[in-house]
Formats: C-alpha cells, sequence, structure tokens
C-alpha cells in the first residue's frame, strides 16, 4: 500500500535563490498569510478529527471531492458539426519535432517547443515566425553539480512544455533536464529573460500557470516525484511530496475560493493538493494507470483525462468530481496488440464542448455528452501516429505536429474568419466546406441537434507559399 505523505510542513524557505533571472520590474508574487476557509469555516490545512465508526461516516477522500465539485447546474450546448475544425489552412515547418505547442489566450499567436531545445512564437495569421529563442544556459555557474555533471555528459536539451501564463504575458518553458525557463513576452517579436530554475532532478515533465491568492506563479513537476510551486523571482513556495513514482501531468484550478493542484504518476495515481502544506488527501487510480494528462473545461465545471497504458490501450474519460470515479468513458481508440505501446495519446478540449484526441494518423473528435466518436480525420497526411495537439480558445483553430518536423492549422469557419482579416489566405480554402480530403464520420448516435451535411473538407497545398504579411496592429 502506499506510504501517507508526511504531516508536516513541507513549505519551503523563502531564502531559496533562483538560478539567475532579471527582478528589475517584475513584480513580486507572495502567497497571502491566511489560510483559505471553507465549509463553515474551517480551514483547508487542519480538517476536525473524523471517528470513522460514527454513523453517515465517509472517507475523506470523498468530503474532498465534494469541495471540489461545481454547485448548480452545468449548462447542455446547442451546436453543430460545423464547429468542428476541418480545413486544412496551412502546414509550417519548425526545423525540429515539435514537442509542445501552447496557443496565445487572446491572439492568434502559438507558442511551440521542439526536441532541439527552442521555442518559437508563430503568427499563425500571417504564417510568420516572429520569435526564435534557442536553448542556452544562462547561468551555469549557479546551477547544481550534479546538473553541470549530466550537461558535460549530454549536453542535448529537448523542451518537454511550454505554456502561456492566463494573461499572455508570461512564457513558460520546461526542459527535459533539470530546468524551467520563465520570459515576459512585451511585444510582437520581443520576449525578455525572467527566472531560470533548476526545478527538478531530472526531466520536468510539466508547467503551468497558477494564481493561488490571486498572486501569479508557475507549477512544475518532474522525475524526482516532487510538485513544486515557484513565484516569478523564482523563489520555491512549496514543495509536495507524496508520489511514488515520476509525476507526469498537473492541472492547477479552482471551484470558488479553494485553490488546488491534481497530479497524476507514471504509477497511475491520481492525487489532489491544496496550497496548505498538509500533502494530498485524494489518492485514486487512473484507467490505464500509466501515462495521463487531465484538462477541465473551460467553464471550469468538467474534468477530463486522456491517456495510454503500458499495453498500448488509450483511455478517454470525464471523471464524476463529486464521487472521484469515471462518470464516462469514450469509445472509438483502436485496440492496439498486447503489450505493442506506440506513443502515448494527447488530447485537448475547445471550449465548445468538443474533445479531440491524436492517434492512429488521425484526429478524433467526440461531443462531450455522447461517449461514440463523432468523426475523425487526417488533416491532408503527414501525421504522426500519436499527434500532438492544441485548440485556440476558442476552439475554431487547431494546430496539430507533422511527421515532418512541423505542424498544421485546422480551421472551421470561424476560424477561416478570424485569419481572413490577415489577408494571407488562398481563395481555394473558403470555396467549398466539403471538398477534398475525406472526413470520416461515425455511424453511431450522436447528441440532437448537430447538422448532418458534413461530409468532406477543404485541403490546402502543402507546397502554396506562406509569405509573411505585416502583422496588424
Amino acid at each position: 500500500p502506499q506510504s501517507a505523505p508526511s504531516p508536516a510542513d513541507t513549505r519551503e524557505s523563502s531564502s531559496s535563490a533562483p538560478v539567475s533571472g532579471r527582478k528589475a520590474g517584475t513584480p513580486r508574487a507572495r502567497l497571502h498569510p491566511a489560510a483559505k476557509t471553507v465549509r463553515g469555516g474551517g480551514h483547508l490545512s487542519t480538517p476536525p478529527p473524523i471517528d470513522p465508526s460514527a454513523p453517515g461516516h465517509r472517507p475523506e477522500s470523498e468530503h474532498l471531492m465534494d469541495q471540489l465539485s461545481p454547485s448548480g447546474p452545468v449548462p447542455q450546448p446547442s451546436w453543430s458539426l460545423d464547429i468542428i475544425p476541418t480545413k486544412v489552412v496551412c502546414t509550417l515547418s519548425q526545423g525540429s519535432n515539435v514537442t509542445s505547442m501552447d496557443f496565445h489566450p487572446c491572439h492568434t499567436l502559438l507558442l511551440v517547443g521542439s526536441a532541439n531545445g527552442e521555442f518559437t512564437i508563430w503568427e499563425i495569421g500571417t504564417r510568420e515566425r516572429l520569435v526564435s529563442e534557442p536553448f542556452q544556459i544562462w547561468n551555469m555557474q549557479a546551477c547544481s553539480a550534479q546538473f553541470q555533471c549530466v550537461v558535460a555528459k549530454d549536453p542535448s536539451m529537448a523542451v518537454s512544455q511550454v505554456t502561456w501564463s492566463p494573461d499572455g504575458y508570461m512564457i513558460g518553458v520546461a526542459f527535459t533536464k533539470h530546468l524551467i525557463h520563465l520570459y515576459a513576452y512585451e511585444h510582437q517579436n520581443k520576449t525578455r529573460e525572467v527566472v531560470e530554475i533548476e526545478a527538478h532532478s531530472g526531466e520536468v515533465n510539466d508547467i503551468a500557470f497558477s494564481q493561488p491568492n490571486k498572486q501569479l506563479c508557475v507549477v512544475t513537476c518532474g522525475d524526482d516525484k516532487l510538485i513544486r510551486v515557484w513565484d516569478m523571482h523564482g523563489q520555491k513556495i512549496y514543495s509536495f511530496e507524496g508520489h511514488e513514482a515520476p509525476v507526469y501531468s498537473i492541472c492547477p484550478h479552482h471551484i470558488d475560493d479553494i485553490q488546488f493542484i491534481f497530479s497524476t504518476s507514471l504509477d497511475g495515481k491520481l492525487k489532489a493538493w491544496f496550497y496548505d502544506n498538509v500533502g494530498s488527501r485524494v489518492d485514486f487510480d487512473v484507467p490505464g494507470k500509466w501515462c495521463t494528462t487531465m484538462l477541465y473545461s473551460a467553464d471550469g465545471t468538467r474534468l477530463f483525462s486522456c491517456g495510454t497504458s503500458k499495453q498500448g490501450d488509450s483511455h478517454l474519460v470525464e471523471w464524476n468530481q463529486s464521487e472521484g470515479s469515471v462518470k464516462r468513458s469514450y469509445s472509438g481508440f483502436r485496440k492496439k496488440p498486447s503489450g505493442v505501446v506506440q506513443g502515448v495519446v494527447q488530447f485537448d478540449i475547445a471550449r465548445n464542448h468538443i474533445l479531440a484526441a491524436g492517434e492512429d494518423n488521425q484526429i478524433k473528435f467526440w461531443d462531450f455528452d455522447n461517449t461514440n466518436m463523432l468523426a475523425c480525420i487526417e488533416a491532408g497526411g503527414a501525421l504522426p501516429s500519436f499527434p500532438r495537439l492544441r485548440f485556440n480558445k476558442e476552439g475554431n483553430l487547431l494546430a496539430v505536429t507533422t511527421v515532418d518536423s512541423g505542424f498544421k492549422i485546422i480551421a472551421n469557419n470561424d476560424g477561416l474568419k478570424s485569419l481572413l482579416s490577415f489577408g494571407n489566405l488562398p481563395s481555394e480554402v473558403f470555396r467549398s466546406p466539403y471538398e477534398a480530403s475525406a472526413m470520416k464520420v461515425s455511424g453511431a448516435p450522436v447528441v440532437s441537434g448537430i447538422s448532418p451535411n458534413i461530409g468532406r473538407t477543404d485541403h490546402l497545398d502543402r507546397n502554396y507559399p506562406a509569405k509573411p504579411s505585416p502583422i496588424l496592429v
């Protein structure tokens, strides 16, 4: 059985120095000294003792999941299949295998990390590479002896994850060896180094921004089985212990005034952490019990996870947050030969209640409220077995990786209209909504109200010249 985390205070001293950074002009991130209160004013960090033999007693994890469940009715969607991005707008070359992507929260900017350690900011509207930052260590002397030894033996470095802050002013880049870099995005073609942090021993597997007490922080997890929270100066605020395997992904979130972090590890465990120094009070097994990521819907009311087992089977599920159990499991993944693992499925959520996952050189789509796959597309081909993908905030653009060190941008009609203002789209994209590349639509029953008139989608010739245009401001 898994050992319980120590109840000792896991908060780290703020005297811990960042590896390097430029503090001028950077707002200080401080956590409010007062503890959050829930349920009649009780502190999250000091839950009252409970008699397990008392009538009506439920395990603590069930009470916790009740707290983390949204209150009130969940609105039901009303939409048609036309909202699914199906039209290939362009194919862009990154120059190195794309390892992570994230759209800007407000603009058509795509942040791309790659296997050579470089990250790039693309303006999708003009198909222009605005910023390209190759990997370099900012201050080797400030790094640990362990890291210096690792880099001396193998200087190669890949980006593991990239992310924008919620306001779009900060960029987080996590690497496959120890480090994260934080940048400020100052204007169209300039970033500023903010801080370099040696966040973990081994690979930093995930990075996400969070705002406990309305102060911007960055959350990381790594091969050292730890989850850590940092301020914008690189000071370590929290270090959460309790996983018994490398932590694969994190999902910071808040419901009302309750701030928490979900995490998953490579032994298939799901845990939840409050910013209260107590440790995890949730311990569940995820479907597949291996590599799993978690995402909330845009309105913050519904929780989904997607992952792959060591046997190669993929799982996409919605969670019942009040019970900590699987509410529904989505079908449509191909059954793999026993023991054959070719990759890990990636998924994303559109704000218009669409789930998308990459598998079998395709992009597969589901509606939140129906377990049958709605449709799948090949996007003109050249997709890897398990393509990475990312929606923009509006859900009308979808970026998907290709086998030749690049990515494609796929749009629905609204996405095409948003890009039209840049004046850099070929006219054939708009001629007919259902030409060229085939789109397979599931024959299974789907939710009511979906338009049945979708069968084919445009495909833009990849040889079409992608000439940069001036950025509109």
